[in-house]
Formats: C-alpha cells, structure tokens, sequence
C-alpha cells in the first residue's frame, strides 16, 4: 500500500506533536499554571484567613462580581525599600554571571580540548558535587570559610596570618556561594556549544600563520558566544531571586529580592504582596531575556 504525500504530511506531523507536546506540557503544568495562581493572589486584598486573601470572583444575586485589588502593585512601586532590594540583586546577579564567565570559560575549554580519555573524568569532576543537596553545599561553606575554619587554619598553621581573616557573613562569601552553585549552569551550555565547533578551522589557521591566542581570539571565541550567552542566562536568572545562599553566607546588609517575597510570604504573612513582587520580578526579567534572544537569532540568522 503506497502512502500519499499528504499522508507523509499528515505522519510527518504527528511525530512533530509527539516531539513537541511533552515540553509544553511541562511549562503548561509547571510554569504557566503555578504563575497564573501567583497572578490571581497578587490581585487579591490580604486578610486574616485561610488562605490569607480574598478571593476575585464573587457569585451572589444572579450576579458575578470580579474585584481587583492594585493597592499591592501600587506599594511595590512607590515604595524605595522593595526598589532597592530588585537593583542589588540585579547587581548581585550581573556580578555573579561576570565571575562565571571569566571563571567558567577557562575551565570549560580546557575540558572540551582536553583528549577523550580524560574529558569525561573532568566533566564528571564538575557535575558530581551537585548530585548532594543545595543547602548542605551552602551549609558546608560555613565551615571552610569561618575564623576557626579550614582556609584560616591552614593559613595559621603555614604561618601565613597570625589572626583569622574575616571571610563569612560578608560579600565576598555571597558571590563564592552564588558563583560556586550557579557554575555549572553556565560550564554545560558552554560545554554543549565547544564540543561540537569543527576543529578543522583552527587546523586551517594555523596552516594559513594564525597563533593560537589569534585563532582563538577570530574563531573559538565568536563561534561560542551563543554557549556563553545562554549559560549567561541560565546563571543571571535564577541569581536574581536566589533566598538560601544570601540567607545562609550573605551578610546582614545583604537584601536581595528573593528574600524580599519569602519574608512576605513566610514571616509578615503577607501573600498578596509577595506575590505581586514575583509577577513584577517576572516581568522584568523576561521581557529583556526574551528581547535578547530574538536579537541573537537575528545576528545569527543574518551570519
């Protein structure tokens, strides 16, 4: 029985869907819905209850009633605390994807140049310590970089220091946290991109003169920019509403939006608030990421 070509359109398709529905059934059920519900209580009024809001429709009379409340959008936004807090971790975020790019490059080209043998080894040497918990990985900083700590003994005992170096509670354990548990979201894509650049080019350039910092610089580089971007984002977005390492490493002066909303959410009670920080917080993030995104599929496509 021989097919007909709409048939190979029609067979073509479903396979498409069968591809394609399992994604967007994951953002649909994990992403779309859950931000729907944050969206619904963000517009609801606080109160003492179970839950603690009111809810938006209201049927009574022969009537339905739809109530909208924007006070909490309208606090969020002309309140300095809540604008503060979204510019350090803006600030916060940006400083930690800078440190996993110029950290995270070295280590993920060295890995993808290194010979076969070995490179499996390397990559499972950075993808192993996150198979353990998040938060025991923040907790164990706690005792490396504390006074009586690893690093400060070791240092002690070399008769490096003759006193503690103050190390924890402050910036610099914040950014180590966030560059040590958000690296290798930025070393996969990159890793991804390195492995399948076509080395023949290098070979070609170094037959036509070029040195390896110039190949480097003329071809690696451009051909991974889109590896870098995309760990960029990987790192930069989940930064931005980061709560366990900047509770548990972070300073007391460290106020970062993610720990904004949990406050909100968890000590003031406050849902309707909170929930209106994460559909801004939201907003904000991906309406630039996803501007970006199509500005590189334009230069690529134009490449």
């Amino acid at each position: 029985m021989k097919l007909r070509v709409n048939d190979y359109d029609k067979l073509n398709f479903i396979r498409r869907m069968f591809v394609l529905m399992p994604p967007y059934l994951w953002l649909i059920l994990f992403l779309f819905i859950p931000f729907l519900f944050v969206l619904k209580i963000s517009f609801a009024s606080s109160v003492i209850a179970s839950p603690p809001y009111t809810p938006l429709l209201a049927i009574g009379n022969n009537a339905m009633h739809l109530t909208l409340d924007f006070s909490n959008y309208l606090i969020i936004l002309t309140h300095g605390a809540f604008f503060l807090a979204f510019l350090d971790s803006i600030k916060i975020a940006a400083s930690t994807t800078l440190i996993c790019i110029l950290v995270g490059y070295p280590i993920t080209y060295a890995i993808a140049t290194a010979s076969p043998k070995i490179r499996n080894f390397l990559f499972m040497l950075v993808v192993l310590p996150y198979w353990t918990s998040f938060l025991l990985r923040a907790y164990s900083w706690i005792n490396i970089l504390q006074n009586n700590g690893l690093i400060n003994q070791l240092l002690m005992k070399w008769h490096i220091i003759d006193t503690p170096i103050h190390m924890i509670y402050n910036n610099f354990s914040l950014y180590l946290g966030l560059t040590y548990g958000y690296l290798p979201f930025f070393i996969l894509p990159l890793y991804a991109t390195l492995i399948k650049m076509d080395r023949t080019l290098l070979e070609a350039a170094y037959d036509l003169g070029a040195s390896p910092v110039k190949s480097f610089v003329q071809i690696t580089l451009p051909l991974s920019l889109s590896g870098v971007f995309a760990g960029a984002l990987l790192v930069f977005i989940p930064c931005v509403g980061e709560v366990v390492i900047p509770q548990v490493l972070g300073g007391i002066n460290t106020l970062m939006i993610g720990n904004v909303i949990w406050q909100e959410f968890f000590v003031a009670n406050n849902w309707c608030a909170a929930a209106a920080l994460a559909v801004i917080m939201l907003i904000l993030l991906v309406v630039p990421v996803v501007m970006l995104q199509r500005l590189q599929l334009k230069q690529e496509a134009k490449a």
